[in-house]
């Protein structure tokens, strides 16, 4: 039977940026009705950050018991090695995903938030049909986020896999080829490595991870050589031939890289096709809706959030836009106009990046001092059988601000906010030097290297 709802906020996608935007805007008193056509939680919950991380987890531990047996380490030995049953991994990761998606359903329903499941689709700006409920809205808070990019020739399915499929396979591929050397396909491409999978990666430009500069890059392609991962740079796919991918190498040679699975993660795109955009009358910005520092469209009264807007598509972005957008709802007056907007990569070891990098600090006209310190002089690190890696402070010579932050080493991830954190209270390096950290923690590493920057590190 036909319904029609009226809504003071209709919030489109239960993704991060969505369900944030939609908890905020009920919390504050708003009529708030969220359309999501898959479960709450969106691409990271689902099939993106939560079940990658899960797997990576996995990974770790198998190939950590992996290493102690026979020999061992640390005074650790297995007389044989640990079975693994992926189904069962697969099984675990999914109820890691069930309770968070329960999780936000809750949320959800605390903040007496209307959820209606289906596809929803505008015939206007402020009209969205999904089945046979057509839902009228003041405004409109758009959070369709992206889908990832499939090659012309390497079409999804079958052997062709995208990342959200890598995650449900139901058993370790013999063989598997990534082709993309970004975060996912080294993330996905390691974690495989780990569970017994012989990987190869296969990346057209000429290094790995291009987003970060060589030095945060090299301990991961060390890790890739040492464990038998094969990569080709500056080389392209050229499509199956039978069950192996034909590629062209850096040199003009072709090749076939035998393989199980092709997981291609060659980035993701906003999410604007098959819903109604067209029909809202709002710009665009290339393949992105365009929006302004409020994240409001250039049609009245529609909003837009997270991936759909631009990068980075990642999820902490779109959680705080739909943060500020349901604000603004309210009657705030708010901007996104964040210092900076942290990144972790979870290869291995982990890579973790806020604001800007030597050579971006440079370009953007800085002149600049840079404080690095190795973990293998940190205490903690070396407790924890690291060592690899370090940190490093960007600052401005002239008055010391700290303009970018970065880390590579194992469990990094875990210093991305104070990096952070520090960027957006436009700390010093004096300031970073005066703060006491815990011993024995990483963080020290950060400490120290403002100390290095100051020209007065302790310990190295």
């Amino acid at each position: 039977m036909a319904e029609t709802i009226q809504t003071k906020v209709l919030v489109v996608g239960g993704g991060p940026g969505g369900y944030v935007a939609a908890i905020r805007a009920g919390q504050l008193g708003l009529e708030v009705t969220l359309v999501e056509a898959d479960r709450l939680g969106g691409t990271c919950l689902i099939r993106g950050c939560i079940p990658s991380k899960a797997l990576i987890h996995v990974a770790s531990e198998y190939a950590g018991m992996t290493e102690k047996v026979g020999a061992g380490h640390a005074g650790i030995s297995l007389t044989e090695a640990p079975e693994l049953d992926f189904k069962k991994t697969i099984a675990w990761k999914e109820t890691v995903v069930d309770k968070l998606n329960g999780g936000v359903a809750s949320l959800l329903k605390r903040a007496k938030v209307r959820v209606v499941a289906g596809w929803g689709k505008f015939t206007d700006a402020k009209t969205c049909v999904v089945g046979d409920v057509t839902i009228r809205a003041q405004n409109v808070i758009l959070a369709n986020g992206s889908t990832p990019v499939e090659l012309p020739l390497l079409k999804f399915g079958g052997t062709v896999i995208s990342s959200t499929q890598a995650l449900a396979l139901d058993a370790v591929p013999k063989k598997l080829v990534v082709i993309g050397a970004g975060y996912i396909g080294l993330e996905l491409g390691i974690a495989f490595r780990k569970l017994g999978a012989e990987v190869t990666i296969v990346e057209a430009q000429d290094r790995l991870l291009p987003l970060y500069d060589k030095d945060l890059v090299a301990p991961v392609a060390k890790w890739l050589q040492k464990n038998g991962v094969e990569v080709h740079l500056r080389a392209k796919a050229k499509g199956l031939d039978g069950k192996a991918l034909a590629v062209e190498t850096a040199d003009g040679k072709s090749v076939k890289l035998a393989a199980d699975k092709i997981l291609v993660t060659v980035g993701r795109k906003p999410a604007t096709e098959g819903w109604g955009l067209e029909n809202m009358g709002v710009d665009r910005d290339g393949r992105f809706v365009k929006v302004d520092d409020q994240c409001r469209t250039s049609m009245k009264g529609v909003w837009a959030i997270g991936d759909l807007v631009g990068e980075p598509m990642l999820e902490h972005k779109a959680a705080k836009q739909g943060e500020m957008v349901a604000e603004i709802l309210s009657g705030a007056v708010r901007r996104f106009d964040p210092v900076s907007i942290p990144a972790v990569c979870f290869t291995e070891p982990e890579i973790a990046t806020a604001g800007l990098l030597p050579e971006e600090a440079k370009a953007a006209g800085h002149d600049i001092i840079i404080g690095q310190f190795p973990f293998m002089a940190n205490g903690r690190s070396l407790s924890m059988d690291g060592g690899e890696g370090f940190v490093r402070v960007v600052a401005r010579k002239s008055d010391h601000r700290v303009l970018g932050v970065q880390a590579v080493g194992a469990h990094v991830a875990e210093l991305a906010n104070e990096f952070s954190h520090a960027l957006e209270m436009g700390a010093l390096l004096e300031d970073l030097a005066g703060t006491i950290h815990v011993h024995p923690t990483l963080g020290e590493a950060f400490h120290e290297s403002a100390l290095k920057a100051l020209g007065r590190a302790i310990h190295i």
